[in-house]
């Protein structure tokens, strides 16, 4: 049976992180919680565990710092993959055997990416307009670039095989660290799959931090984090044209 380690970025997670672990370790016995910096009273609960593995970061750096010290831990250990999962609620751990079955085997895929839009479940939230209007300009954009068929750019719920992890230099330290992580997987021709997920908003009031909350502001952030990525993968060519055709199709 594939081994693969199921982290979880944290950051003032303290109402949410003990009953989003307890539901996590339900269904995956190897957890790491990358604790980013809290200073809500998280650390502190975090340091009551025994059953989860903790890294924390001295300062916040950045949702994408602490998903490339989770990529770290992964190589440094004997595990065969990754599944990354939020720590707010918004995802449902019972869905990680399903990430993890369909990033294994000779015919898994590299990166299994969770889609909020592929299909409604049940009780889904009517995502807040903005964001969901920014997450579909993005997404757009990042599958005419990057010949990808994507529905949803930024779910945070993956799994990364092994090879994956290995073929992505993660360097963008906030919230546009997926756009990152497309352009480099495109590059690397990365088998790319989507699995539906419930779309759940548990606070829509939930801050991106400073001038990010900001719709404007965040779009113009990720494209320049997409033009940069776009830049360093292909340096010789112009950012804002496709990359290679050949990439593989998710």
């Amino acid at each position: 049976m594939p081994t693969f380690l199921t982290a979880l970025p944290v950051y003032n997670e303290v109402r949410h992180v003990s009953a989003v672990l307890d539901e996590v370790l339900r269904f995956t016995p190897e957890v790491l919680v990358v604790d980013d910096g809290s200073t809500d009273g998280t650390s502190q609960l975090l340091a009551t565990r025994r059953d989860v593995r903790v890294v924390r970061h001295a300062d916040n750096r950045g949702y994408g710092a602490a998903l490339a010290t989770a990529f770290a831990a992964t190589l440094a250990g004997d595990f065969d993959g990754l599944v990354t999962i939020d720590c707010d609620g918004q995802h449902q751990p019972r869905l990680i055997p399903d990430f993890i079955a369909a990033a294994s085997g000779p015919q898994g895929a590299d990166i299994v990416s969770g889609s909020r839009y592929l299909r409604r479940f049940p009780g889904d939230s009517e995502p807040p307009a903005a964001r969901q209007r920014v997450n579909a300009e993005i997404t757009a954009e990042i599958n005419e670039r990057l010949g990808l068929a994507l529905t949803d750019a930024f779910c945070g719920f993956k799994a990364y095989s092994r090879r994956a992890l290995e073929c992505l230099h993660v360097t963008e330290l906030g919230y546009a660290m997926p756009l990152e992580v497309w352009v480099q997987a495109a590059a690397a021709g990365l088998r790319i799959v989507e699995l539906p997920v419930p779309l759940l908003y548990l606070d829509l009031a939930r801050s991106f931090g400073g001038a990010l909350d900001d719709a404007a502001t965040r779009l113009a952030y990720y494209r320049r984090v997409l033009d940069s990525a776009a830049s360093a993968t292909c340096p010789h060519s112009d950012a804002s044209t496709k990359l290679p055709s050949h990439r593989a199709p998710v």
